[in-house]
Order: structure tokens, then sequence, then C-alpha cells
């Protein structure tokens, strides 16, 4: 007999997973394609990655969304409805800004939409790991969830170039995509399955009342505030200017200010005991190899970040493609194949186990940045094009005849099926690292650590390939991502007896 309690909740999680996909491009490539039309430079491209910082810093105020819940909705679903429709609205602002005419303002609305886009993705992480109780259920839910991540971003990545393309209106994109926000904040409220009441996954309870709780969270964001200050304080007694127009002065003081504020952030919240972030700290870092893994889920995907973090400014701008063509190529046909890769490394999954999966996908992620090399090396038609006819679909439609660029097309097969599989076999890693306790801090900030590269290499990336040149900036991001398959194989035991596999196998 089917067991329609398990369909009902896989078919949730494929949902969230598209609502958890969808702003992510409307803040990184999507955004990089609005700011690459307008003739923002490189370097200024890199930069604005960093609206995205929220996402590396959702685990402080993951433990507030595992401690309180909005009244009547349920535990979870109130947080999901409230993030989706506050998702729906800025998108609606962001689409009355111009980023050429409007830069400050539009990168602060840019900051809300990736800070609300990044508490929606502590819920839906944990709401994953909550319904899903049953472990044999994980590698099939992470491969729905990031089916359903990547169809989403195959609408705000790469449809959402067409549609510009065809209306030459990226405003016009947004606020359509705040009207799909809004309609997944709906689904949230009337047709999610409802988290079993265990005793595990009850809210945290401590000694803290909640005005202590949210006193420790404002101590936590003072200590933000004291960080990003000496650190900009230090570097101007140095005699050096975060106006300079030099870059990698730039760069300087966003590395400063970021890597002050994290500790002292945790000093401050330590001090004034915010008891849910120390104690679900302390209950992951209560495991064995706690640091390590934490180190590893950094590497892992280092590499790949690197390659990925401004290739549709570099088809763009550096290869003069057009966005029909970066939308088709890189966007439609390339996020179909990251799908792929994520389904083919589910089931791969089910005979590798966890460490030779992540050992696997590592290699073959590091091996697929080589096609960026060679397309940069041999520039826009080297290998000949594809013929793509004219079509209408409904949603989207193609006027006229469009050539693809074959070895484009290759590239994007070979990076989007490879960081598929990775995608999985990390995902996997992530969920079997958190304890039900705490499952919105922890996988907050395992998945927040995993957004590191993603995130901060966008700068670097910008500077770099701005002093190096593409061919080199490519072999760097290989060179980059060795340490994170060494690091897998350096850790094959703690990774086995993770999964449950036995120690003595090689």
């Amino acid at each position: 007999m089917p067991d329609f309690g398990r369909s009902h909740r896989l078919a949730a999680v494929l949902l969230l997973g598209f609502a958890s996909g969808l702003p992510l491009a409307l803040t990184g490539q999507a955004m990089q394609a609005w700011l690459a039309i307008d003739g923002v430079d490189f370097a200024t491209i890199g930069f604005f990655g960093l609206v995205g910082v929220p996402y590396t810093f959702k685990f402080l105020w993951a433990p507030l969304m595992d401690r309180f819940e909005p009244p009547w909705l349920g535990r979870r679903r109130g947080w999901l409805v409230l993030t989706q429709g506050a998702l729906a609205l800025i998108l609606f602002m962001l689409s009355g800004l111009s980023p050429s005419a409007q830069p400050l303002l539009f990168a602060q609305w840019a900051v809300l939409l990736a800070f609300l886009s990044a508490s929606q993705d502590v819920v839906v992480d944990a709401y994953r790991a909550d319904v899903l109780a049953d472990k044999a259920e994980h590698g099939l839910g992470a491969s729905l969830h990031v089916f359903g991540y990547r169809l989403a971003m195959i609408v705000s990545g790469g449809i959402a170039l067409i549609w510009a393309d065809q209306w030459r209106s990226w405003p016009k994109v947004y606020a359509l995509m705040g009207t799909i926000m809004a309609a997944s904040a709906l689904c949230s409220l009337f047709l999610l399955p409802p988290i079993p009441i265990r005793s595990e996954l009850r809210p945290f309870s401590s000694s803290a009342s909640a005005g202590g709780e949210l006193r420790g969270f404002l101590a936590m964001l003072a200590g933000v505030g004291a960080g990003y200050f000496l650190a900009r304080t230090a570097l101007r007694l140095l005699g050096l200017d975060p106006d300079s127009a030099n870059h990698w002065i730039q760069l300087l003081f966003v590395v400063a200010e970021i890597a002050a504020a994290l500790p002292l952030a945790w000093w401050f919240a330590r001090l004034a005991r915010f008891e849910t972030l120390n104690a679900s700290l302390a209950a992951y870092f209560a495991q064995s190899g706690a640091a390590a893994f934490l180190v590893l889920i950094v590497l892992y995907k280092l590499g790949d970040a690197f390659a990925g973090s401004l290739t549709t400014a570099f088809l763009l701008k550096g290869l003069a493609f057009s966005q029909a063509e970066v939308g088709i190529a890189n966007k439609i046909i390339g996020i179909w194949l990251t799908i792929f890769g994520a389904l083919i490394g589910g089931a791969l999954m089910l005979r590798l186990r966890l460490y030779r999966a992540l050992l696997l996908f590592g290699i073959l992620q590091l091996v697929s940045n080589f096609g960026f090399y060679l397309i940069a090396v041999l520039g826009k038609g080297a290998w000949g094009s594809v013929a793509v006819p004219p079509f209408d679909w409904g949603i989207v439609s193609l006027r006229e005849a469009a050539s693809l660029d074959f070895l484009l097309l290759i590239v994007v097969a070979g990076e989007n099926i490879t960081g598929g599989m990775g995608t999985v076999a990390l995902v996997a890693l992530l969920m079997a690292l958190c304890n039900n306790r705490f499952t919105a801090t922890h996988y907050a900030l395992l998945s927040a650590l995993a957004a590191v590269g993603r995130i901060y290499v966008s700068p670097i990336a910008g500077v770099l390939t701005e002093s190096v040149g593409w061919p080199a900036f490519y072999v760097f991001s290989m060179v980059v991502a060795v340490p994170g398959v060494a690091m897998v194989y350096r850790m094959r035991s703690p990774l086995r007896a993770l999964a449950g596999e036995s120690r003595t196998k090689t």
C-alpha cells in the first residue's frame, strides 16, 4: 500500500526547495547580469557579491528561530510564511530601483533580500531535517531539495535572462519573481504537512527568559558592530583608505571587518548569556571531529565557487554572449544538467555511501573547472555552434533563431552535472551532522560555512581577474579545489563512522 504520508513529506521538501532556490539567483547571477548589462566593471560586480553575506552569518540568528515560533501556524510553518511574504515585498521594492543610478540604495535592499532569503533557508533546512525523521529518506530528500532548488534557479537565473532580453527590463522580471514568492507563501500556509510532535523536536527550553534571549541576540549584534568599527579604525591608523581606488585595499577592509566581527559577536553572545546560541553550538562541538568537519565543509566546494563566481559576467562581458544565449545555455540547460547531476548523485549515494561519494564527486568538480580555462583560452566560437530554432513555451519564448556555442555547452554540461552531484553529497553530510534538538541552528551554521566560498570569493575573483586575466584565474580555481578533496580523504574514517559504515573498508 502506498505511503501517502511519505509522499506528502517529500512533496513538501520539493516545494520548499523551489522556494529556497528562487531568491538566490536574484542576489547572485541574475543580479550580476543586470549589473553587467548596465555597464558596471568586473571588480564592482565582484564586490556586489557581498550582498550575500547574510548567508554566511545566518547561524547567528537561527537560534531565535529555534527558540521562538510565531503563534497559531505551527512549528517552522510560521517563519516560512513570514519570510516568504517579506521576500515578495522586497522583490517588488527592488523592481522600482536602478542599480546604476542608485547603487547604494539598491545594494542595501539587496542585502535585506539576502537576509530574508537566508532566514527562509534556516527554516527550510530545519523543516526538511525535522519532517524526514527516517535517515533512510535523507538521500532522497536531499536530491528532491536540490531538484526543487535548481528548478527555481532555472526560473530566476535562466528564464529570467531570456525575459530580460526580450522585455528589455530587469525591473519587470523582479516584480514577477515577487509574485512567485507570494504564491510560495500561500503554499506554505495551506499545503505543508505539520512537524511530528516528538519531545526531541520541541523548541529549546532553558532557564533563560524570552527577554534574556533577545538581549543576548542584541549583544551579539553589538559585537558585530564593534568588530566592524575596530577593524576599520585599525586599518585607517595604518594609513589605509576604505574609499581607495585600489581594489585590493577595498578587499582588505572587507576581509578585516568580517574577520573581526565574527569572533566579537560570539564573545558578546557568551557574555550576555545568549543561551540558545551557546547551548546549540556547545551541542555541535561536543561531537567528535566537529572542528575538522567545519573545515571540510568550507573547503569542499571552494574551487567550484571560484569557477562559478563570475560566470555570468565572464560570458556577457568577457566573451560577448547575449543574455538569451547565456540564459539558454548556462542557466536553463545548465541548471537542468545540475538537476540531472543531483539525481545521479542521490542514486549513486545509495551504493557509494557518504565518504566515497564526497571523494568521487569532489574530484569530478575539480576536473570540470578545466572547461572554463579552455573556453577562456580558445574564446567564443572555437568549436562551432548549435542552432536553436525559435520556440514558444508559453511562459518563455525565443522569437528568432539563436546559435549556441558548442564548447560552452560542453563546459556547462560538465560543470553543472558534477556540481549537482557534489551538492547532494554535501547536503547529505550537513543533515547527518545535525542534532535534532537544534536543527535550525546546526544546519544554519553548517550551510553558512558551505556558503563561505560562494559569497566571499566573489570580490576576490573580481579583483583577481582584473590582475591576472581569465585563463590564469580558472587555473587558480582548480588549484584551490585540491585541499577539499585531500580533506575528504584525510577524514575517511570519521565520515564512514558518521554514515554508519564499517571502519575496516578501504
